[in-house]
Parts: C-alpha cells; sequence; structure tokens
C-alpha cells in the first residue's frame, strides 16, 4: 500500500515535469496573433500568440516582413531564423495563400543592442493579392506591420511594380504624422524602418539602391492621370524617410524552388547563402527595441500596445493613420481637459458674462498651446482637435449654465430683500419719506454691486418694477398717513399740556394745529388739496427732520423715548412740584385762585 503511494507521488511529480517542459518546448513554433474575422476584412486578436509575447520581461523587438503572396516571405523567415521549412514557419506550395493573419515565432532571438539585451521576434505575414480577400483587408495587414515592427522587410520578387509604391501611402502617412515631431519631445512611436528586399538574380549592372532610386522617380503624367498623381506623390514623401529605409538585393537560392525545403545550405546557390547571412547582419545592425512615448516595451506592454493599435485600424471602413493619431492623442486629450477642468474649478461663481468668456478664452489658449506642444500627427491631428474643443465646449457649456443658476440664485436671494424690505417701510409706525428714500436707495445699491451674472439683467427689470410700485404706493399714503398722525398728534398734545403738564404754550400749539387741518379740509373739501399748501410743506419738513435723520431714528426709538417720556412726566408729577413748585412751568390756571383765602368781593 505504502509502495502504491509513493509510485502516484513520483507518477504525478514526472507528469508536471513533463508537462512544464512540454510547455517551453511549444514556444519553439509559430504562433497566430492576428487573425482574419469571418468576413476576411477585419483583424482580430489570437491569445494563443499574445501569451508568447507576454511572457517576455526584456524589451521587445519586431522583424516583420511583407510582400505578395508566394514571394517566398515564410522561407525567407525560416533562412533568417536558420530552421528548416519543417520546424519553422509554413510554407506553401499550392496556388493559395499559407499564412493567415499574422503569426510569429515563438521563441525569440537574444541580442545585445547598445548594451541592452533584447528579445528580437520575428512576424510572417499573409501575403497581398491572394484570391478572396479585399485590398482593405490587405491594407490593414500592411498597416499593422508597419506599425508593430522595428525592420519592416519589403519583400518583392524580381522589380518593383506600382502598386508595391502604391502600399507604402500607410508608412508615408506614418513618416509624415510621426517623423515630423520636434527634436527632444517624446514621439508616439518609431516608425518601423523600411528594408526593401529585392529577391532577383540579375540587376542589369544597377545595384538595388539604383533600382529603388529609379522606381522612385516622378512618371510623366500629361494626361493628368489621378492615380499616377496620387503615387507621384507617395514617391514624394519617401523622401521624409530619409535614412529609415535601406535596399538590398537576395539571389533566388535555387531553381527548383519547391524542393527548397529539402535542402540544405549546401544544395543552395553560394552566392545566396553569403547574401542570406550579409543580410542577417544588415538586419541586426538596423534593428532597434520597440519605442513607445520614449520608453521601451517588454511583452506585455507590447501586447497591449498591439491591441491599441487593431482596435484603431479595424475602427471604420478603412485603415487609416489618423485612428492611429487619435490613439496615441488620447492621453494628451486627457491631460488637456483635466488641465481646462481645473482652470475653470478655480472661478468663483457668479461671473459676469464678459468676465467669463474673457477667462474661457484665456484657458483654452493654455489648453490648446499644450496641445500643440504634445500632440501626436502633422496631418491627421486635426479631429483630435476637434474632439477636445468638443469636449471643453462641453464643460464650458456646463460652466455657463452653472453660472447662470448661481447668478439666478444670488439676485433672487437680493431681489426678495429688497422686496422685504420695502414691505417693513410702507408700515412704518411714523411714515418718513426720508427714511423710505434712504432704505430705497440703499437697496438698489446694494442690488447693483452685488448682483452679478447673466440674470442680473431680468432681475434689473423686475426690481426696477417692484421699487417703482414700492415708491407709487408708499407716496400714496404717506400724506393720509401723515395727516391722519397730526391730527391724533394734536388731540394727545391738547390733553397732554391742559391736564399733564398744563403747559398753555404746547396746549394753544396743539389746538391751532388740530383746527388747521380740520378747518382747512371742510374749507376746501378734501385733503389731497391741503398737500399742495406750502405750510403743509412746512408742517412736513419739520415732521421729517423730527422722525428721522442720519443720527436718529424716531421710528425706531420711538416707544422707548415714549416710555422714557411718560416716566420722567410721572415722576414729575409726584416729586417735581413738590421739590420746586410750579411757577417754572408756566402753568395756564393758578390753584390759589379759588382758595380758601380769595377774599370777599362784598
Amino acid at each position: 500500500m505504502e509502495i502504491s503511494y509513493w509510485v502516484c507521488v513520483v507518477s504525478i511529480v514526472l507528469c508536471l515535469f513533463a508537462s512544464g517542459s512540454l510547455s517551453i518546448e511549444n514556444f519553439h513554433q509559430a504562433f497566430p496573433i492576428v487573425e482574419p474575422d469571418p468576413g476576411h476584412t477585419k483583424l482580430r486578436l489570437s491569445r494563443e500568440g499574445l501569451e508568447a509575447i507576454e511572457r517576455i520581461t526584456t524589451p521587445i523587438a519586431a522583424v516583420a516582413v511583407i510582400g505578395p503572396y508566394r514571394s517566398g516571405k515564410s522561407f525567407l523567415l525560416n533562412q533568417l531564423l536558420s530552421l528548416s521549412c519543417y520546424e519553422g514557419f509554413g510554407v506553401g506550395h499550392m496556388r493559395d495563400t499559407k499564412t493567415k493573419g499574422i503569426w510569429v515565432w515563438g521563441t525569440p532571438v537574444e541580442m545585445d543592442i547598445n548594451g541592452v539585451k533584447t528579445s528580437v521576434f520575428y512576424l510572417d505575414t499573409e501575403g497581398f493579392e491572394s484570391v478572396g480577400k479585399s485590398n482593405v483587408y490587405d491594407d490593414r495587414i500592411f498597416a499593422l506591420a508597419t506599425v508593430m515592427s522595428s525592420v519592416l522587410v519589403y519583400n518583392l520578387a524580381e522589380t518593383i511594380r506600382e502598386a508595391d509604391i502604391a502600399r507604402l501611402s500607410f508608412a508615408v502617412e506614418l513618416a509624415e504624422e510621426f517623423y515630423g515631431r520636434v527634436k527632444g519631445q517624446d514621439v508616439a512611436f518609431e516608425p518601423a524602418k523600411l528594408l526593401w528586399l529585392i529577391q532577383r538574380d540579375f540587376l542589369q549592372g544597377k545595384s538595388v539602391e539604383d533600382m529603388v532610386h529609379e522606381a522612385l522617380l516622378h512618371v510623366p503624367n500629361s494626361d493628368g492621370n489621378k492615380n499616377i498623381d496620387m503615387v507621384n506623390q507617395i514617391r514624394d514623401s519617401l523622401a521624409i524617410m530619409g535614412d529609415n529605409s535601406t535596399a538590398f538585393s537576395l539571389p533566388q537560392p535555387h531553381l527548383q524552388r519547391t524542393k527548397l525545403c529539402d535542402m540544405k545550405d549546401g544544395e543552395l546557390d553560394p552566392m545566396y547563402v553569403k547574401k542570406k547571412e550579409q543580410l542577417k547582419q544588415l538586419v541586426a545592425s538596423i534593428i532597434r527595441p520597440k519605442i513607445v512615448q520614449g520608453r521601451p516595451l517588454n511583452g506585455k506592454e507590447f501586447v497591449s500596445f498591439l491591441e491599441q493599435i487593431l482596435e484603431a485600424l479595424n475602427k471604420g471602413e478603412i485603415p487609416s493613420t489618423g485612428s492611429l493619431v487619435e490613439v496615441f492623442n488620447k492621453g494628451i486629450l486627457e491631460r488637456c481637459l483635466k488641465l481646462y477642468n481645473e482652470r475653470m474649478a478655480k472661478l468663483t461663481l457668479p461671473l459676469i458674462e464678459q468676465s467669463l468668456q474673457e477667462y474661457h478664452e484665456r484657458s483654452l489658449e493654455e489648453v490648446m498651446k499644450l496641445f500643440e506642444e504634445q500632440h501626436f500627427g502633422r496631418h491627421h491631428a486635426k479631429k483630435s482637435v476637434e474632439q477636445l474643443e468638443e469636449e471643453i465646449e462641453k464643460v464650458h457649456k456646463n460652466v455657463i449654465m452653472a453660472n447662470e443658476y448661481r447668478s439666478s440664485k444670488l439676485c433672487e436671494a437680493l431681489y426678495t430683500r429688497c422686496e422685504d424690505k420695502m414691505d417693513q417701510l410702507q408700515v412704518l409706525r411714523l411714515p418718513s419719506m426720508a427714511k423710505f428714500n434712504a432704505g430705497f436707495l440703499q437697496c438698489n445699491q446694494s442690488f447693483e454691486q452685488e448682483c452679478v451674472g447673466p440674470a442680473k439683467t431680468n432681475y434689473e427689470h423686475r426690481m426696477m418694477k417692484m421699487l417703482g410700485k414700492s415708491r407709487s404706493l408708499f407716496i400714496k399714503e404717506y400724506n393720509h398717513r401723515l395727516f391722519n398722525w397730526l391730527v391724533a398728534f394734536s388731540l394727545v398734545m391738547v390733553v397732554v399740556g391742559r391736564f399733564i403738564i398744563k403747559f398753555i404754550l404746547i396746549e394753544i400749539g396743539a389746538w391751532v394745529l388740530f383746527i388747521f387741518l380740520e378747518t382747512y379740509t371742510r374749507m376746501f373739501w378734501s385733503a389731497e388739496s391741503l398737500y399742495y399748501n406750502p405750510v403743509w410743506h412746512v408742517i412736513v419738513a419739520t415732521w421729517e427732520t423730527l422722525v428721522y435723520s442720519p443720527v436718529l431714528d424716531l421710528d425706531r426709538w420711538a416707544i422707548p423715548a415714549g416710555v422714557i417720556v411718560a416716566l420722567f412726566v410721572l415722576y414729575w408729577r409726584c416729586n417735581g412740584r413738590r421739590k420746586h413748585g410750579s411757577s417754572w412751568l408756566l402753568p395756564l390756571y393758578n390753584s390759589n385762585k379759588g382758595g380758601p383765602n380769595r377774599p370777599r368781593s362784598d
């Protein structure tokens, strides 16, 4: 029983060890990393191949071979990797293309590039112009290989055709967009170095560089053919790539091409073997780690980069450089939008519309300056600019709405405060035109100073209407209330002057005022006619002087003052006459006149 247990344990360990070894050995083969969709128009990722790349922790470089189908791309890659057809990439001898999408050799070649240990992957791509595919699909394959590789080997058989040059339009656009960066700034990525590889036995005395140069010369276009014009523009634009492209010739390895996979190097053309080794050295000399935004990528970062690129290239009907520009400008757009949001968040709302607009324009100018300094793309950045402006405009509109809301809330609060103030002035205990005017002016000034923003105009109209209505109502009631006050005041003073203080002058003055008010209104039929009399104006002026001044507001202190006067009179009535006599008050009636010592008249 114990022996069986240990046998089982050993078996499990051996199985795990074997499976681990098998897993490592499995990387020594080709994996698909990008596959066509069922419609053969767009591309999708294959996890199997991505896992082979993700495990790499050192900087990565990629060599991609592109070209027409059945041009020997897979065989060339096997030669560069020193692999046979049965070990390396599959080689097709039939009329249909063997490689579908993009494949990677799972075991990278380790190189020391400028003192940096770099893992170099070799990529095989599906050939152009094969049966059953659209040109758009070929464009996506070409575009993706151009972006993800460090060295792009353009494998051409025999000669360079117009179609071969036309296919470089995407590479040219990339050059125009991303090579033209200001020195000292990080680029989005460093596009691949283009290697023209011409597989031909005889170059008729010309070097391959001369052949490429002649192929890129302008084609006469006296008829103004648009297609020729477009290709000529590509020829002109290829000059931008400058040192980023080179050329190399490679003779045919053997005349019997269908038997190449069964031949060893000794059976191949010696010139081919020699040139093949030179090609390996050339690729090793020009390859560099894949740099994205200023730093080399490891396996996981390379896969993430690939996912972004593929999403951009699948966007829309055709792959475009513009969609790539959007990918690389996404982070910059977010930073610019964040800067604008931070600037606008510093505002203390509400503000007048002109100030808000000026601040918006200054912030926008600062943001666009930052975008101009950091954005990627020269011609296709327009869409990114439009997207940034659109996002900023959304934020701007939100700020405008917030400003309108804050302005409305502030002006509404000020309006309500003034309305309450006017209502209080309408019911003054002692009506005073001076106090109403002072409150009216204070309310109007505070509104003008504190109410700001877009809602001010609307609330100004409401404010003027409300103040005008309050003023008219106060003036209308003012004279009536003052007349009634004066009538009541005169009667009260008659009683006070005769029975309390017994001051004849106060009583006489009170009677005169009462008689004037009552007699005048009876003589002239109404109280309104009194309000135009000069005497009334004198009375009103005197009243205003007594009731309200900047120093004393009698309306506020009327009750406390009345209480104090009442206490004073009460004190005087109780103690004052006993101490000082009555002569000092000049009483109207002498208390001794009717006393017991009065002499008899008879």
